[in-house]
């Protein structure tokens, strides 16, 4: 299963944005993106490319799912595949950068 992880957009320069995931801030590409962003908006991240702009109506929502699925990865809830994917991009987006663009 592939999961895109939400994150609000810091800063824009091109093609490539500064992106804020719970504190751990990684450069996410823009060229696939549905949208043109701006800094404040959230976009939906997936192996370093933001793949779309989530709307100002869904942002919310959004990341109350994701708060949800942190704690429950947190908790060690079982074997889940959504917070196993959850769990691999928290720990991915902490690692220290290696010259590569990454994501949250």
């Amino acid at each position: 299963m592939c999961l895109g992880v939400p994150g609000r957009v810091v800063q824009v320069e091109g093609l490539v944005a500064t992106v804020d995931f719970w504190g751990v801030r990684r450069e996410v590409r823009l060229d696939v993106v549905d949208e043109p962003v701006a800094p404040g908006d959230y976009v939906l991240n997936h192996v370093g490319y933001a793949i779309r702009r989530i709307p100002e109506g869904e942002i919310a929502e959004t990341l109350a799912l994701y708060e949800i699925l942190l704690r429950e990865a947190e908790e060690e809830a079982g074997p889940d595949a959504m917070s196993a994917d959850v769990r691999g991009e928290i720990e991915a987006a902490r690692a220290p950068a290696s010259g590569r663009v990454r994501g949250g």
